[in-house]
């Protein structure tokens, strides 16, 4: 798994089984693989290749999540049945009815010899959904005690039960804007807010974030990188006041938009802002480790505030994407349409089984 924030690859080994129907994980070994300085900056610039520099680094990318994970696999001494690869987002533009991860599948398979699938996003925007977020099924039958899931990871998204079916969509931009804001002080991230804590909240630059069309949407809706550079940025860009304060103030707009209580008004009928103080939120995500951002949500909202183990922080996406490929393998629906809100229910995923007819 390699999220938007470009924090790092993860790299997770899990086995999975049911008792009765319900499924159970074991993570056997973890590990965040920080990005070199050429990967990074490869990853970040993706957009701007022209079409045959993206296809030699979508395969170029696939063979280096190849050659990592048979590290990891044999360093830890793991045999896998399967792989499973969400790759690097570069494109997501569902209302133009596409969406990229780079990464080739084949790749991967061929140097691991292992069955992998990868490629999960597409399907679904084919069925005229959002092709995200797809980590609701996994919180739906792996931690399900939970009343919400939040992540906090480049993006917030949310998920939770209502009247049967799975709800869930994207809240707000979280460390792919706090991330720019700490590089340009000459940190890869604030640690522990103490960068935001030093400003001041601008209020009429939240108000201008909060009334952001997005927030006016109802569910199913997804955000990317392109919303956050066309749209989000340049709002800030709009102010001419310190970073600090623009910093502090994006951290208030991201409290507001996690608790239900942002001013952009809309969505109240999906349960967008609505049964947050009743039950438990499990936070996982980088954000989770953030204690100036969780000190801000929770002084705005009343629901519970579970802080797991630091391997569920790290690894809860990574863990659920092993899982989606689980139950792609099975034929089992892993993509939920009240989530993405696709024509159905489907089983996304491109599989590539390894057969070695090399010899």
């Amino acid at each position: 798994m390699s999220g938007t924030s470009l924090d790092g690859l993860d790299l997770v080994a899990t086995e999975f089984w049911q008792i009765e129907e319900k499924w159970q994980f074991k993570i056997e070994a973890a590990e965040t693989l920080e990005y070199s300085n050429e990967w990074k900056t490869r990853l970040k610039n993706a957009p701007e290749l022209s079409g045959v520099e993206l296809i030699q680094l979508h395969t170029e990318y696939g063979r280096f999540l190849g050659y990592e994970t048979k590290r990891f696999f044999t360093e830890n001494n793991f045999e896998p049945d399967l792989i499973a690869s969400h790759g690097h987002t570069i494109f997501h533009q569902p209302e133009k009815g596409f969406t990229f991860q780079a990464g080739s599948v084949f790749e991967i398979a061929a140097v691991t010899g292992v069955t992998t699938v990868a490629d999960f996003r597409s399907g679904d925007v084919g069925l005229g959904g959002q092709g995200a977020p797809l980590v609701p099924v996994g919180d739906r039958l792996l931690f399900s005690e939970y009343e919400f899931c939040l992540n906090l990871g480049g993006f917030a998204n949310i998920s939770f039960e209502k009247d049967e079916k799975r709800i869930a969509f994207d809240l707000c931009p979280v460390n792919i804007v706090l991330n720019h804001f700490a590089e340009k002080q000459g940190f890869s991230f604030d640690k522990n807010g103490d960068l935001g804590r030093k400003g001041k909240v601008n209020q009429e630059l939240l108000l201008k974030l909060n009334q952001l069309d997005f927030y006016r949407k109802t569910a199913p809706k997804s955000l990317g990188r392109e919303w956050v550079e066309q749209v989000f940025m340049p709002v800030l860009n709009d102010f001419e006041i310190t970073d600090e304060d623009k910093l502090r103030t994006v951290y208030e707009h991201i409290a507001k938009q996690i608790s239900g209580r942002g001013e952009g008004g809309g969505g109240e009928e999906e349960g967008q802002g609505e049964g947050r103080g009743k039950g438990r939120m499990l936070v996982t995500g980088g954000g989770a480790f953030n204690a100036f951002l969780i000190e801000l949500i929770s002084g705005k909202t009343p629901v519970e505030l579970v802080i797991p183990a630091n391997e569920i922080i790290n690894f809860k996406e990574a863990l659920i994407f092993a899982f989606l490929g689980v139950r792609k393998i099975r034929g089992e629906i892993n993509c939920l349409a009240s989530v993405t809100g696709a024509k159905c229910d489907s089983i996304v995923g491109l599989i590539y089984e390894y057969i070695n007819k090399c010899s």
